[in-house]
């Protein structure tokens, strides 16, 4: 086991991440513990545990063991002491629900923590969210020397030479990634704060503003609010894609923002977007190859059939495809939608490749069925809504358990949309599923029946439906059918009198001679009149 260093080692002033962090940003769908935890324990990495080896020094390191399931508890304890003494953090483990106890109980008398895995997740992916969520918090540690960052530290100086005012330059998550420092800038405590942080303080206005800022072709003003001084933002782009904003302190005041004020800030955002751009072609090749295999299976083109294992899905139980729509969207706010999608989905499934195509944006990851998807999907609702834009509708496809069948589950995710679109009073909600909005389904594919096949139809109701003398007979008809025959209720659906629908029936049957004495004429019928476009009042 390689050496770690040990909490003597780590430099006071570095801010380390703890057990209690890892695992409120994993969730605990992903990771819990069990037992008695210290939670203020930092981790400084992680290592996966072979329980032949004897364990060497493991000070700060969260041990991985994927081979402790057959360990009787005796055995168990033994390793959870063991790594104890060394210094380790954590020990994660699978197990099965009758074993919470005992565990529970090592780690009490231990002293060590231990942490309980979710069958559904992976060990390479655990390790590969640790190793992700560790390596952030490594980030925020560097300086104004780091050479990477040095370009996007002369943007914020010479923007702050003109603005009067600090100025910080941040990504999509809110770190801040380079700031100014021009003697005599404008400063305020909350600017102060964000810089020693390395990350934007938590503010009620912040999801507002950011989304404000992000869909914005223009910068921002924000006036002055109580100690904050007044504030110009504006998004960092490449193309329609958002990487991060620019937020400079305005020393003149409150007024408008000025036509040299918003070509400098235009200047210093294509500078700073150019090294963003960069910086995410150096350092996430591990998840472009990732979007296009999910663009490869959503088009079904030039498969290989082994996309799946590519993207660390196992077949089974199975993919469950995400699609989500928001009404009138533009190339930005898709694009802020899939920035969203990915942040927020990858907290709790961390196998979830995201990507947007053809104005929607789609998610994949694993399911066992369509229910644990839907669940998956339900608490992104208030946050699109913030973030994006209200009314954003979520399909939940079936789950699929081979490559071949990705492009079907888009497919049937953009009929569900179009259908929970076309008819809003459905009940079908924000996240629809096939059976929520079956019966629109199956009215949309007896519609295409009818429409290749001309034998299927009655001319007489075709007629009936095409006539503007007759549509009200033919509205008549449709809700008397639905009504299962009874003239009392369909006088009350329509408004009018029992003697009027009485009337408009006989009209149908001797005027058009449609005759509805067999339950079989009637299903047809009902399905015809449906299939026209003919609405129930």
């Amino acid at each position: 086991m390689s050496a770690a260093l040990s909490p003597t080692e780590v430099p006071a002033a570095i801010p380390r991440t703890t057990l209690a962090q890892l695992i409120d940003q994993l969730g605990p769908r992903t990771i819990a513990a069990i037992g008695p935890a210290d939670a203020s324990m930092a981790v400084t990495g992680t290592e996966f545990l072979d329980i032949a080896d004897e364990i060497a020094d493991a000070a700060g390191t969260l041990l991985l063991a994927p081979s402790t399931a057959s360990l009787s508890t005796a055995r168990l304890a033994a390793v959870a002491a063991a790594a104890a003494d060394a210094g380790a953090a954590g020990l994660a483990l699978k197990c099965s629900p009758d074993r919470v106890g005992a565990i529970a109980a090592i780690a009490e008398s231990t002293g060590l923590t231990m942490l309980r895995v979710a069958d559904r997740i992976s060990w390479r992916l655990l390790d590969a969210q640790l190793t992700h969520l560790l390596g952030e918090s490594d980030a925020t540690l560097s300086t104004p020397q780091d050479r990477g960052a040095e370009p996007l530290f002369a943007v914020a100086n010479e923007l702050a030479e003109h603005f009067g005012g600090s100025v910080a330059i941040e990504d999509l998550s809110r770190n801040i990634l380079a700031y100014s420092s021009v003697p005599g800038q404008l400063i305020d405590e909350l600017r102060t704060h964000g810089i020693l942080a390395r990350r934007v303080p938590a503010s009620p206005y912040n999801d507002d503003q950011y989304r404000t800022v992000l869909r914005s072709d223009h910068p921002i003003k924000y006036p002055r609010l109580g100690d904050e001084e007044p504030r110009v933002a504006y998004a960092i782009r490449a193309g329609a894609v958002p990487l991060g904003t620019i937020w400079a302190i305005d020393a003149s005041g409150d007024g408008p923002v000025t036509d040299e004020q918003a070509e400098r800030m235009r200047r210093a955002s294509a500078l700073a977007g150019a090294h963003l751009l960069d910086d995410l072609r150096a350092h996430a090749t591990s998840q472009r190859p990732r979007e296009d295999r999910l663009r490869t299976l959503l088009t079904g083109i030039d498969l290989t059939g082994t996309e799946f294992a590519e993207l660390g899905i196992p077949e089974e139980p199975g993919a469950a495809l995400l699609a989500f729509d928001v009404p009138h969207a533009s190339p930005t706010a898709v694009a802020q939608l899939r920035s969203t999608v990915i942040r927020h989905l990858v907290l709790h499934r961390p196998d979830t490749v995201a990507v947007a195509h053809r104005g929607r944006v789609y998610a994949l990851f694993t399911a066992g069925d369509t229910d644990e998807a839907v669940r998956a999907a339900q608490p992104l609702i208030p946050l699109l809504d913030r973030l994006v834009g209200a009314g954003t509708l979520i399909a939940v496809a079936d789950p699929v358990h081979r490559s071949g069948a990705v492009a079907g589950a888009r497919e049937l995710a953009d009929r569900l949309l179009e259908a929970a679109a076309d008819d809003p009073q459905s009940g079908a909600g924000r996240v629809v599923t096939t059976s929520s909005v079956r019966p629109r389904l199956v009215i949309e594919r007896v519609a295409e029946l009818f429409a290749d096949a001309d034998e299927l139809s009655d001319p007489a109701l075709e007629a009936l439906s095409a006539d503007p003398s007759t549509r009200r007979v033919a509205e008549t008809l449709l809700v008397w059918l639905e009504c299962f025959g009874n003239v009392a209720q369909t006088a009350d659906r329509l408004g009018v009198h029992q003697n009027t629908v009485r009337h408009r029936l006989r009209r149908a049957e001797e005027e058009r001679g449609i005759r509805l004495d067999r339950p079989d004429r009637r299903l047809a019928a009902w399905l015809q009149l449906r299939a026209t476009g003919l609405a129930p009042a």
